[in-house]
């Protein structure tokens, strides 16, 4: 049985559609990060970033092994059960390759862009830009890499499940899609998939339905080392 520690969507989603596609069992836990569930030391233990998702896979001999970063859970996960990646070298090269660029592209591009979409306060306009067109760069690499092919790597990966929930969100982040047919079809093709519609529903309990407070905002914003440091003791 795996422990998957989640907060909602997008991120949530990377994990949660590769826990459905495997069928893995795996026991909910919700992280409240607007309460600074986050920064508890039990926590910090097996989330070094402070951040999710996380798993934690109780189904290997000796202790437990966490998990952190999404990349490396979805890499885990399909070393572990040898599904949703290829088993050719070069291929597991861009699976490499393409989990990076959406860890290091993508999906920080996608999370600010969201920020100042739904939080910022004040500069929002140059935020929205500067990353609203770096998401619309990002859409444009998927846009020429899914030319003449239904997936990323030609067949459904954990490339796939870590890109699509970006995309997925793109009319609330205030980008259209039109100029976009392949990422489109593509969006379309992986949403009908059983397995995603339960992955996108797992923990919809949580979701926020409004703004966060002022206490959340302190939570969730604005933390430096010292937030991390005054937790552990360190």
């Amino acid at each position: 049985m795996l422990d998957f520690y989640y907060w909602p969507p997008p991120n949530g989603w990377k994990v949660s559609i590769m826990l459905e596609e495997c069928a893995l069992p795996y026991n909910l836990i919700p992280v409240n990060i607007g309460k600074g569930d986050q920064f508890k030391p039990e926590f910090l233990e097996i989330s070094p970033n402070n951040r999710m998702p996380v798993i934690v896979d109780n189904d290997v001999d000796g202790d437990p092994v966490p998990v952190f970063e999404s990349g490396a859970i979805l890499y885990y996960l399909a070393e572990r059960t040898g599904k949703f990646i290829p088993e050719d070298w070069r291929a597991r090269k861009e699976v490499l390759e393409w989990l990076f660029w959406q860890v290091g592209n993508q999906g920080p591009m996608a999370g600010q862009l969201s920020h100042f979409v739904n939080y910022a306060d004040g500069g929002i306009e140059y935020g929205k830009n500067r990353y609203g067109n770096e998401y619309d760069r990002c859409l444009g690499v998927l846009e020429r890499r899914l030319e003449g092919q239904e997936f990323i790597l030609g067949e459904y990966s954990i490339v796939d499940m870590i890109c699509w929930p970006w995309v997925l969100i793109a009319k609330p982040l205030g980008q259209s899609l039109d100029a976009f047919p392949n990422v489109t079809r593509w969006r379309n093709v992986i949403k009908e998939r059983p397995a995603v519609q339960r992955g996108v529903d797992v923990g919809k309990e949580f979701r926020r339905s409004g703004p966060p407070s002022d206490e959340e905002r302190k939570n969730m914003f604005n933390q430096t080392a010292d937030s991390v440091r005054g937790q552990t003791g360190a």
